[in-house]
């Protein structure tokens, strides 16, 4: 999209923003937010005590959340289901002993969670994991003021009493779509609540302190239909969460990580206001949007807000994204058929069932489809979970965990299919005499 269909020419920056004959217009800009449900005084009056603009609301998050969750049901949780939990754990962390050198963890008093529970739980790392698309969001509409206000440094409000400087107004536009990025995650870990097994079932560490726990109401719906004792299908999802706490508690640089692609992807977004106000009104027109419920229209739009720039960058931080994802995935399934060994009479089944969710609705899948429109391939993960096992076949489970000791010796894409040549490349000879100096 070209700044000039958004009445913003990069030519004529050098102009006076009040100058009618100017194409830059940023009383029409506010005016469009405005109808879309932006309240200046509001957010004026919320920027006083906020340190950034650009900060996710907890407390919104969390309502939406509750409010999607409400909708779908959460039944307590009962001593009966708690001890059944706990014997499920407590044989997962025995038997993954034999198949991972990462170290077990205490088992938490609490081990097993409602649905409620589970956002509570979660809701800080969720935070953590969205902060660089805000970032990345407040960057860009700061740059697009920037690059096209003239020289002008107070604009005029219609109606107001009052002038606002353009870092002013950046960092009230900030505000307002920070609270649609708090919206649509609260959305998706309202959604998420519904249907993951465990903390650590989306494959991403958000607990801290790591720990392994279950979601019996989840576990029960995720075990509906399949004709397999309930006590089998716990002890398999428990082997999931047990595999993935000690990953996540073994690899403590696996956060920042992947912190770090997807604030590499943040660095592309760029805001698309025209895009933004046709979707509104097209929501308008349907019904779908309300301007006077600012909820109803953070929800509506948030599917369409952000657009990211197909740069190298960007393309480069999502294969890394994905390849990190698929690792994680690979390495648990990998992880969790080696501790199974004979000890699950209906584990293939349960593992059909494991990868054929992954393919139609995994909460990994849901969260950063949702998030930053990436589809992580069933393919891509299939691709780590037998480069995981041929690692081990090759060497030992030793030397496969150990390629977690730093990002740097983690695979990519390519390399996922061609384990023995990747292993020759990490070896360092014996002999190193031959080395040119």
């Amino acid at each position: 999209m070209k700044l000039g269909s958004l009445g913003f020419s990069p030519d004529d920056s050098s102009k006076d923003p009040k100058d009618p004959n100017n194409p830059f217009d940023f009383q029409e800009i506010l005016k469009q937010f405005s109808g879309l449900g932006l309240n200046l005084p509001g957010l004026m009056a919320s920027l006083s005590g906020q340190a950034s603009p650009a900060a996710l609301s907890k407390e919104l998050i969390r309502d939406i959340s509750k409010k999607f969750l409400s909708v779908h049901g959460d039944v307590p949780v009962t001593l009966a289901s708690q001890n059944q939990v706990r014997e499920a754990l407590e044989i997962a962390d025995l038997w993954m002993n034999e198949a991972t050198v990462f170290p077990n963890l205490p088992i938490p008093e609490g081990s097993a969670l409602s649905r409620r529970d589970w956002i509570d739980s979660t809701l800080a790392g969720w935070q953590e994991i969205a902060k660089p698309l805000v970032a990345g969001m407040s960057e860009a509409m700061t740059q697009l003021f920037e690059e096209n206000s003239g020289a002008a440094e107070e604009i005029t409000i219609p109606g107001a009493p009052f002038n606002l400087s353009k870092s002013t107004i950046t960092s009230i536009i900030s505000t307002f779509m920070s609270s649609m990025i708090s919206s649509q995650l609260g959305q998706t870990i309202g959604a998420l609540s519904t249907s993951v097994t465990g903390a650590n079932d989306v494959a991403l560490p958000l607990l801290n302190p790591v720990r392994a726990q279950l979601v019996p109401q989840n576990v029960t719906i995720w075990g509906s239909g399949l004709d397999i004792d309930e006590r089998e299908i716990r002890i398999y999802l428990a082997l999931r969460e047990v595999a993935a706490a000690r990953l996540f508690a073994g690899v403590p640089w696996l956060r920042a990580h992947i912190n770090s692609a997807i604030a590499t992807y943040g660095k592309g977004i760029r805001v698309d206001i025209t895009a933004m106000t046709e979707q509104a009104q097209s929501a308008i027109d349907s019904g779908e949007l309300d301007i006077n419920n600012p909820e109803s229209t953070t929800l509506a739009m948030s599917g369409g807000l952000f657009t990211p720039e197909e740069t190298p960058a960007q393309l480069a931080a999502l294969e890394k994204l994905e390849t990190l994802l698929a690792l994680i995935e690979g390495w648990i399934d990998s992880v969790v058929a080696g501790a199974v060994q004979n000890r699950l009479p209906d584990f293939a089944k349960l593992s059909e069932t494991q990868q054929r969710r992954r393919a139609t609705k995994s909460p990994t899948q849901q969260l950063f489809a949702s998030l930053v429109g990436l589809e992580v391939s069933p393919r891509r993960t299939r691709e780590a979970r037998e480069f995981w096992n041929q690692v081990a076949k090759l060497r030992d489970i030793s030397d496969r965990d150990a390629i977690w000791d730093e990002a740097v010796l983690l695979p990519s894409a390519e390399q996922l299919l061609d384990v023995e040549g990747f292993l020759k490349a990490m070896t360092v000879p014996d002999d190193l005499s031959g080395l040119n100096p």
